[in-house]
């Protein structure tokens, strides 16, 4: 029993080492099942053969038993490994989070470090151009020296840039080192401590956990019955809930998800606050680590219980996690198989069977419903509670928490096994289900022909299953109100009564029809028989599976007993070590006693051998002694050997404290690389943990409930069907006498029924007769000739839609071409366009070019500028016209496009239509075939009779057959192609959601085409027999009129007239001849289109086996997506695929088999053709016509079995489907939180991105500012030094614009020199006034100026001052660089030494991760060959069951046979004993008769009576002989069946022996990668327990030797004397050195926590030295920040001081420039002036004469034009064109209304008569709005034709320029007339009597432009207008400013338009 002992052991250390424990045990279970079965096999050999059975049954007991202890070993083991399994996988999981939480931290760090040296660079760099600018200005000699200095020093520190960055990250990777090296020495010291501690606390731990699991237990069983007290209390309200849960399920659905997403977010914002926390915890916990080491001691213990506590916590949420899938499956069955059971339960009579069960699913159903609502609202209400963080209430959490998930795991294992069984149960109704399915399908094939005469039966059926579907429904919403239930029921058999009678009545009337129905019956019945004993045989294992789960528990309890009695052996056996030990030192005392006692006697013998030497007393005395001396010795031996065997427990003693303590550094190092990573996460963690705790335990608790509360409820439901079966027996009395009625008339039925059988099966006798008969040739023949029309008509069809269809085809490539040239034009206008728009642009700057010279060219200049402006002007209209052309085509164009892409959809939708009718054709002819190979079946005989009219029946039937409807099949085409676009869309896209809902929607859809198919092939069957009988009977008119004409044709060649008819004759043989010729050609573009169909069709089954491998990927996508949930799923997607793909295939094997069909066929037509000229058939074509008949019944039959196999597989496919579907949910949601989880944190990357990115921005601004502040300052200079030299220029030209202007007054004194005076004074006065300004500006400025300078020497002064620290600051980090670096040197050796170390780790932890692989791989490979042998044994089970019952059997029939034999073999004996008695009695008879001869009567009579005596007696013991014989031969018998038995059980424990070693054989290959760490400690077992033997056996020798020599036993002694006192003093010695030992230790450790003090107060102060430098860096950089913020502040107010200054200087420079212009402009216009007044004495002259010749003349042509659009117009508008005539005449408004109203005929002949000549050089006149808005569009539009017309030739309209504009007018401008001078303005108001309104190009000319000005105001005085330039003179459009991209057209339109 070793093994007991190595599991005590391994139940104590932690689970991180559950693999050596498992090798252990595994080892010490095969060693234990070795050796029993090596001592069976003895004792079996050894006894007697007696009792030889009583032991094998024994032994067969303990192997069962053993057998099981062993499977539930390996279950346990099983159980461990993946309990171990998953805790590595969460630890490397975890290491590895932290292992890149740490590199990306580094990263960070690394990062912030390079950004700060790069802002230190960059503020030193800056600071370097500060001074040097700086120094450029006043003070420049200083500082040279300083730059140079600082230039020296920042190349010395660019040189050591990377050094200061290398030093930087070493320094802060050494301080993390520092702080691990201090951890881990302190730690290192602590878990010394600790090791001593923990042997003495261990045996405490041990018997205060043995404590507390019974304690736990009594605590369980407490909780169990207030558990399920409770459960029973909250089944109520549970149900209420449930059913608000389902009406809300939809709802809930997508509340989850959002719910979830503000959980997560909750979650988050909790974590952070945790964070906050723990950073503030951090600091706490540093100052308490003094307090905390104390505290640690005590809680070693403690997390060492907690880790496992976790360890079980997670494997028990892992199984929580499975059960709960497990659960979901469970529920998605039973929702599959209640409508199952629910159907078949209606379709079979008897529905109080399946009733009560279906309520047990739902009852389980709602189990899970109610755990997995009460999950859900608990984790609801946890998310919101808070967590505690100290560690005790950590661990007590954790005890209760694993308390109540033991509960829960043994409450849900139990659930899972009872779900489990219900799911059996259910498979088992559901295979039986489907198997009366499938049954009543082969019936339904049947009873096919049967269902016309049955119709009324199936509608009064369907009635009755309508009713019970309504009634179905309604208890599936009241299943839990158990009173409306039982209603229901009471209301069902009330129906089931009803419906009996009913169907009796019907059976009674339609008796010869029902005899299928009630074989169908009688089928179910038995059915229902198999499934009651199925459910009692299920049950009977839910029993056996009960009684084994308690087995179990009770198991389970033994070896926690055992456990707990092996720590207490435990602790006895050390503390008896320690006992023997003190005895072993007794004895030595002891020994030394007895030794100096031997001492005395030998002296004692001696001395009275000396004096005695012949006496016998001292004889005696010596033997005394001699025998005390041998007792002494063997008493010596024996304690010896008992020191051996004491050496020997404490030298095992020691290798398992040896293991103990390298299982402790083991843990210790664990511990140590938990402790560093968890110290981490263990806040966080911990209260995760906790609220992961909290709602878990919440959720165990309402999960109780729960069931509480469902037991509760089954018990009251249980209490209520009881108390209705009392009802229901009351109410039954009646309804049993019923029942005994119905017994008896269903009896008589029964017997009617086999009448009506025999009667039926004699009249399926006679039927296949009639139809044997009736099945002849004829009609095969007919069949033909129809196939041929159809097939004609069909091809006529496919022709016409062909041709319609290249035609439209045709239409459409056109319609392509077309669009295709409209694209290409398009494309070559846009380009033209861009090229138009590019060439306007290049005219519109040439444009303004001109006009800018034009403006400033002299007035004397040459009209040529002036025609190329108009000649550009007239281009842009021309180009304008021509844009708004080409928009109007391209918006045509885009027009015909969008009809023709319309048109191109309508015609690609119409393509799609035809496609689909063709489809829709070919399956029409697919149908024809198969209709006429039925119809071949049918119509035989006719052929017979119709060979000799086939051809001329051709015709006929042709116009017969063209009626067909053809129109059934579209719907079913239709959704066909429906379905082939999903198909073709589910190949371009993705394994998604969307696909698996299309190939749902293709199911559901392929499930109606096959309904659709089953109603239109009846309908089709019905077509074809009224088709049949109306063709028939035309047929026989035919054949009549044949006959007619056979009998007119004989009579003929009767007839004389016989040569007549021969050529008749012959010209019909040539006729059809050529119709023959006519058939052939037809028959081969038949063939033709055939083969092109056929063509058509390979594409199409090329395109549907594309589609099914598409299928095939996205089958196994989903089932890869699917592995989990589904195992025997993938087996059943592969059937399906290959069943699909081999029916495919079988499909084109028959459509090749038809097609050579057909062509046979059309062979055997051509042949016949042939035939009927010469007149007769070959019997070898109606024999292959037979064949091919036989063939196509084959086909058809084949065809019916693939579509019930395609029925099948469309069943699976909607199974498989709804899983897969629920499982994409499933993944959907998972990928949903993982998707949200990496968009949050992508969100806070590229928040942390964006923010380093803003702060590098932020740095670079910073430099660009420094260096725009010393350009700027720079640029100042610039400045000062510009306004310095432009102050000295403007004195000098003060001087010379005072005599600027005095000269030309001198040269032009004759003209008017007072006004020249004047103005002069007055520009001087304003020159002075603008120069006084830019003196005090330039005062402002030099002020500024000087202010600058010296804030910038300040700046400098204290940025000398900042620098002379700096360096003295780089000086003293310089030292403490090296100082750094000497410390660095020495740590980079630290760091290489632990990098080893991790690499040796890594390569530790890598094997070890390579050995759980592999022991997963054979953990895996041992579960399947597990599964296996389970499978072998079950079949050698059943196999052996079955040889066992023959043999009985056997038995049975020898044990008769031996019975019979022992009874004859009696007889034999007893006859043989009689004829032996007879042949006795013979001699005796013989010897009386001599005796009597002789006289001796007496003695005969005494003989006779002793014979006949001796006779009984003989045969009395005869027969107790026979008895005895019939005995032994029972008693051999039995011990013969015992040996068979014997035989039998060796057999099945050599097969179990088999199976064991294969078990061990696995378990020791599982058990190597384990052992082999182990082998090593045995190898020094072996080692020493050999060293142990050695001195064993020299001890042997040695007593030996004493027992030889007895003189040498003195001195030996003496030896052993002087060997014990040096071993005491060896033993002095080393007690010494340990306790010497032991204050080194302790001064060792006293060391250690002084080194580790001063390590610990190095590291402070290095941490003081760092935090200082660091704070004197920030200091340095907030200096640096405040320095830099106080230069950007004057930089903004010297930017803003600058933008004045320039600003004032901008308006400096205009007011100069302006002042030059006006200057020019003063001398130009007084040399004007003079050239004016020369010039206008003679102008004003001719103008006076030429204003008095031409003052009352008009426009001819204007006029002209005018009075011809008069007449244009519309009469009710001419008044409108007269009133404007009039207003170019001169005339008043007034007056022409008095004209217009007087008349118009006087008006118009006035008009008549003054509209006379003109001239042509009349100025363009456009309209004003507020006069053309009186006008209407007719008119309108011929006067702007008119007005286009006559201004393509004429100059168009002036335009302001823009540089006679003021330039500071600019933001300003008027919008009136500008350059009109206001002298001008006020004559054309004045004259005109209108202010603005008064167009002057349709005023007389002398009103419109007066040439002279007669004010004489502005700059030029008194002149003429002709002299002025243009743009001055002319008026211009002031009310509609238009732009000059405009033409004179828009302009018009735009007029007309307002």
């Amino acid at each position: 029993m070793s093994w007991l002992g190595g599991l005590g052991s391994g139940l104590g250390q932690s689970l991180g080492q559950v693999g050596g424990s498992l090798a252990s045990l595994t080892g010490q279970i095969s060693n234990f099942t070795k050796d029993m079965l090596m001592e069976s096999t003895e004792e079996v050999e050894a006894e007697l053969p007696n009792s030889r059975r009583k032991e094998i049954e024994a032994i067969h007991s303990v192997l069962r038993s053993e057998n099981e202890r062993l499977k539930k070993l390996c279950t346990d083991l099983e159980e461990k490994h993946e309990a171990s399994e998953l805790q590595i996988k969460q630890q490397s999981t975890s290491y590895r989070n932290q292992l890149q939480q740490k590199e990306v931290e580094i990263s960070h760090l690394k990062a912030r470090q390079i950004a700060l040296q790069d802002q230190l660079l960059k503020l030193q760099s800056a600071a370097q151009s500060t001074q040097s600018g700086a120094g450029g200005g006043p003070a420049a000699p200083a500082s040279s020296p300083f730059g140079y200095r600082v230039s020296q020093h920042a190349s010395g520190f660019h040189d050591d840039d990377m050094d200061f960055g290398d030093i930087i990250s070493s320094q802060q990777e050494i301080n993390r080192l520092s702080n691990q090296v201090s951890r881990l020495e302190s730690e290192v010291g602590h878990w010394r401590h600790i090791a001593q501690e923990l042997k003495q606390t261990r045996n405490q731990e041990i018997d205060d956990h043995q404590h507390e699991m019974s304690v736990l237990q009594n605590a369980h069983q407490q909780k169990l019955t207030e558990i399920s007290r409770r459960h029973r209390e909250e089944l109520s309200d549970y149900e209420e809930r449930i059913e608000e849960l389902e009406n809300l399920l939809q709802q809930v659905g997508s509340g989850i998800v959002t719910t979830d997403h503000s959980k997560i977010h909750e979650m988050q914002k909790t974590i952070q606050d945790l964070q906050n926390e723990k950073v503030a915890s951090i600091k706490k916990i540093e100052e308490l680590e003094d307090k905390i080491k104390d505290i640690n001691e005590k809680l070693s213990s403690a997390e060492n219980d907690r880790d496992i506590l976790r360890k079980e916590q997670e494997r028990l949420n892992v199984e929580n996690r499975q059960i709960t899938e497990e659960c979901e499956s469970l529920k998605l069955k039973c929702s599959k198989l209640q409508p199952d059971a629910v159907k078949q339960s209606d379709t079979v009579t008897e529905e109080e069977k399946i009733l009560p069960q279906s309520p047990s699913v739902e009852e389980e159903v709602l189990k899970l419903q109610q755990a997995l609502s009460d999950a859900e609202n608990e984790i609801m209400r946890l998310s919101n509670l808070n967590q505690d963080n100290s560690l005790t209430e950590d661990n007590l959490k954790l005890k209760m928490h694993v308390e109540t998930l033991e509960k829960q795991k043994s409450l849900l294992s139990k659930e899972k096994e009872e779900l489990q069984v219900s799911l059996l149960k259910l498979n088992n109704e559901y295979e039986v289900i489907k198997s009366t399915l499938v049954r009543d399908t082969d019936l339904n094939s049947t009873l096919h022909d049967l269902r016309l005469t049955l119709e009324a039966k199936e509608q009064e059926l369907n009635q009755s299953l309508t009713e019970k579907e309504i009634l179905v429904a309604e208890l599936e919403e009241l299943d839990r109100q158990n009173q409306e239930a039982t209603k229901h029921m009471i209301l069902i058999k009330d129906q089931l009564s009803k419906q009996q009678s009913e169907g009796d009545s019907i059976i009674s009337k339609l008796r010869q029809d029902l005899t299928d129905e009630n074989r169908r019956v009688h089928q179910l019945e038995d059915d229902n028989m198999n499934m009651t004993k199925e459910l009692d045989v299920q049950k009977e294992k839910l029993v056996q599976s009960e009684l084994v789960l308690n087995d179990l528990h009770l198991a389970k309890q033994k070896l926690e007993e055992k456990v707990e009695d092996l720590v207490d052996q435990l602790t006895k056996s050390q503390n008896s070590n320690l006992n023997m030990q003190k005895e072993n030192f007794g004895l030595k005392e002891h020994i030394k006693q007895n030794e100096e006692e031997l001492s005395r006697v030998r002296d004692e013998l001696t001395r009275s051998l000396n004096r005695d030497s012949g006496s016998d007393f001292k004889d005696d005395l010596l033997k005394e002694k001699e025998a005390e001396v041998r007792n002494i010795r063997q008493k010596l031996s024996e304690i010896e050997q008992l020191n051996g065997h004491l050496n020997k427990v404490a030298f095992d003693l020691k290798m398992e404290n040896e293991k103990l303590v390298l299982a402790c550094e083991d843990v210790r190092h664990e511990l140590e690389e938990s402790i560093a990573g968890s110290n981490q996460i263990s806040l966080e963690r911990n209260t995760f943990v906790e609220a992961l705790k909290m709602e878990k335990g919440q959720l165990e608790a309402e999960l109780s409930r729960a069931k509480q509360r469902l037991v509760e409820e089954a018990n009251k439901y249980e209490q209520m069907i009881e108390q209705l079966s009392k009802a229901r027996d009351l109410s039954t009395s009646a309804l049993q006498l019923e029942q005994q009625h119905l017994i008896k008339l269903s009896q008589e039925k029964d017997f009617e029924i086999a009448e009506l059988k025999k009667n039926l099966e004699q009249m399926d006798t006679h039927h296949k007769e009639t139809k044997e008969i009736l099945s002849s040739s004829l009609e095969e023949q007919k069949h033909l000739s129809q196939l041929i029309s159809e097939k004609d008509v069909f091809i006529e069809k496919l022709k016409e839609r062909s041709s319609v269809l290249q035609e439209e085809l045709d239409k459409c490539t056109e319609a392509l071409r077309k669009n295709e040239i409209l694209k290409q034009t398009m494309e070559e206008k846009d380009r033209s366009l861009g090229s138009m728009k590019e060439e306007n642009n290049h005219l519109k700057e040439e444009l303004e070019r001109l006009r800018e010279q034009h403006s400033r060219a002299a007035p004397v200049v040459e009209p040529k500028p002036l025609d190329s402006v108009t000649e550009l002007e007239s281009e842009v209209l021309q180009l304008n016209i021509i844009k708004g052309n080409l928009e109007e085509e391209i918006k045509r164009h885009q027009k015909t496009i969008e009809d023709q892409n319309q048109s191109k959809m309508q015609l690609l939708q119409s393509l799609e239509e035809q496609k689909k009718e063709m489809a829709e054709f070919k399956s029409q002819h697919e149908q024809m075939n198969v209709t006429h190979t039925q119809l071949f079946l049918e119509k035989d005989e006719e052929i017979k009779n119709l060979q000799k009219t086939v051809e001329q029946i051709k015709t006929q039937l042709h116009e017969e057959r063209q009626g067909v409807p053809t129109e059934n099949s579209e719907i079913f085409q239709e959704t066909k192609v429906q379905s082939l676009n999903i198909e073709n869309g589910s190949e371009k896209h993705d394994l998604s959601k969307a696909e698996t809902e299309r190939l749902v929607k293709g199911i559901k859809e392929r499930e109606l085409e096959i309904k659709l198919l089953n109603e239109k092939n009846i309908s089709l069957t019905k077509q074809i027999d009224q088709l049949s009988k109306d063709e028939v009977g035309k047929l026989t008119q035919i054949i009549q009129q044949k006959d007619l004409e056979i009998q007119a044709l004989h009579a003929r060649i009767s007839s004389a007239s016989y040569t007549q008819d021969v050529v008749y004759l012959q010209q019909q043989l040539q006729a059809y001849a050529k119709e023959r010729e006519q058939v052939l050609a037809v028959l081969s573009e038949k063939t033709r289109e055939n083969s092109h169909l056929k063509a058509e069709y390979h594409k199409m089954m090329d395109i549907v086996a594309a589609k099914e491998a598409a299928l095939v990927k996205l089958q196994e996508d989903n089932q890869k997506l699917s592995t989990r949930s589904e195992g025997g799923g993938q087996d059943m997607f592969r059937e399906t695929v290959q069943n699909l793909s081999r029916i495919i295939r079988e499909k084109d094997i028959e459509i090749d088999a038809l097609s050579q069909k057909c062509q046979t066929l059309l062979t055997v037509l051509q042949t016949s053709s042939t035939g009927s000229e010469v007149g007769g058939v070959n019997s070898n074509q109606f024999e292959e016509l037979l064949q091919e008949r036989d063939k196509l019944k084959q086909q058809v039959k084949k065809m019916e079995e693939w579509k019930q196999q395609v029925m099948t597989t469309v069943q699976n496919m909607q199974h498989e489907s709804a899983q897969l579907q629920e499982e994409l949910h499933q993944l959907q949601a998972q990928v949903l939180v993982d998707s949200d989880n990496n968009s949050k944190l992508q969100v806070d990357y590229t928040g942390l991105i964006q923010s380093y990115e803003q702060n590098e921005t932020k740095l670079k601004n910073f430099g660009q500012e420094l260096a725009q502040v010393q350009h700027s300052i720079g640029q100042l200079c610039s400045t000062k030094e510009l306004l310095l030299g432009k102050l000295d220029s403007i004195s000098p030209q003060l001087s010379s614009g005072s005599l600027s202007p005095s000269q030309p007054t001198e040269s032009l004194g004759t003209v008017k020199p007072d006004r020249l005076r004047e103005s002069s004074k007055q520009e001087l006065e304003e020159l002075r006034k603008s120069l006084q300004e830019k003196d005090a500006t330039i005062k402002t400025l030099q002020e500024n100026n000087h202010r600058l300078s010296d804030s910038i020497a300040a700046t400098s002064e204290l940025e000398r001052k900042e620098h002379e620290q700096t360096d003295s600051e780089m000086k003293q980090l310089k030292e403490k660089q090296e100082v750094l670096q000497k410390s660095l040197k020495e740590k980079d050796l630290l760091i290489k030494a632990k990098s080893d170390q991790l690499l040796s780790l890594n390569e530790n932890f890598t094997n070890k991760v390579n050995e759980n692989e592999l022991l997963r791989q054979a953990v895996t490979n041992l579960k399947e060959r597990i599964l296996i042998l389970e499978m072998d044994i079950c079949k050698l089970k059943e196999e052996n069951e079955r040889i066992v019952e023959t043999s009985r059997v056997k038995e049975t029939e020898y044990q008769a046979l031996q019975e019979t034999n022992t009874k004859f073999s009696m007889m034999l004996r007893e006859k043989e004993f009689e004829c032996h008695s007879m042949k006795e009695k013979a001699l005796a008879f013989e010897q009386l008769l001599k005796e009597k001869e002789q006289g001796k009567t007496g003695e005969l009579n005494q003989l006779l009576n002793a014979v006949k005596s001796m006779q009984e007696k003989t045969v009395k013991f005869q027969q107790e002989r026979d008895q005895v014989m019939l005995a032994l031969k029972q008693k051999q018998m039995e011990n013969s069946t015992l040996q068979n038995e014997v035989q039998h059980l060796r057999d099945k424990e050599i097969r179990l022996n088999q199976e064991l070693e294969r078990l061990r054989n696995h378990l020791l290959e599982s058990e190597d990668s384990y052992t082999r760490e182990a082998l090593a400690a045995e190898d020094r077992e072996a080692k020493l327990r050999k060293k142990v033997t050695v001195l064993e056996e020299k001890l042997v020798s040695s007593s030996n030797a004493m027992e030889n020599a007895s003189h040498q036993a003195s001195l030996q002694v003496e030896s052993l004397q002087e060997q014990l006192n040096v071993v005491s003093k060896q033993r002095d010695e080393t007690t010494l050195q340990l306790s010497v030992s032991r204050e080194q230790v302790k001064q060792y450790a006293l060391s250690l926590s002084n080194l580790q003090m001063v390590l610990e107060h190095f590291q402070q102060e290095e941490k003081a030295m760092y935090s200082a430098e660091l704070e004197k860096h920030k200091q340095l950089v907030a200096e640096w920040k405040k320095k830099a913020e106080n230069l950007e502040g004057k930089l903004m107010s010297l930017q803003e001081r600058f933008d004045e200054a320039n600003a004032a200087l901008d308006s400096a420079s205009r007011l100069t420039e302006q002042l030059d212009l006006k200057e020019e402009k003063i001398e130009e216009l007084k040399k004007q002036n003079e050239l004016r007044q020369e010039m206008l004495d003679d102008v004003q002259k001719k103008l006076m004469n030429l204003v008095n010749s031409t003052e009352g003349k008009v426009d001819k042509v204007l006029m002209r034009n005018l009075f011809i659009g008069h007449f244009h117009t519309p009469k009710h508008q001419r008044h409108e064109v007269l009133r404007l005539m009039g207003s170019i005449l001169g005339i008043k408004r007034e007056e022409m209304e008095q004209l217009l109203h007087e008349g118009q005929g006087g008006v118009t002949r006035w008009m008549t008569g003054w509209l006379g000549g003109g001239s042509k050089s009349v100025p363009n006149t456009p309209l004003r709005p507020n006069q053309q808005s009186v006008l209407n569009s007719s008119f309108s539009e011929l006067f702007v034709k008119f007005l286009e017309t006559e201004s393509h030739p004429s100059v168009p309209p002036p335009k302001l320029s823009v540089h006679d504009m003021k330039p500071l007018d600019s933001p300003g401008r008027r919008t009136a007339v500008t350059n009109v001078p206001e002298s001008f303005k006020d004559t054309t108001e004045s004259r005109s009597g209108r202010r603005t309104d008064v167009n002057p190009f349709l005023a007389p000319r002398s009103a419109a432009v007066p040439l002279i000005n007669p004010a004489g105001l502005g700059p030029g005085g008194p002149g003429h207008l002709l002299l002025k330039p243009i743009s001055d003179v002319l008026p211009t459009f002031t009310p509609l400013p238009v732009s000059p991209d405009n033409s004179a057209g828009v302009v018009l339109k735009d007029l007309l338009k307002q």
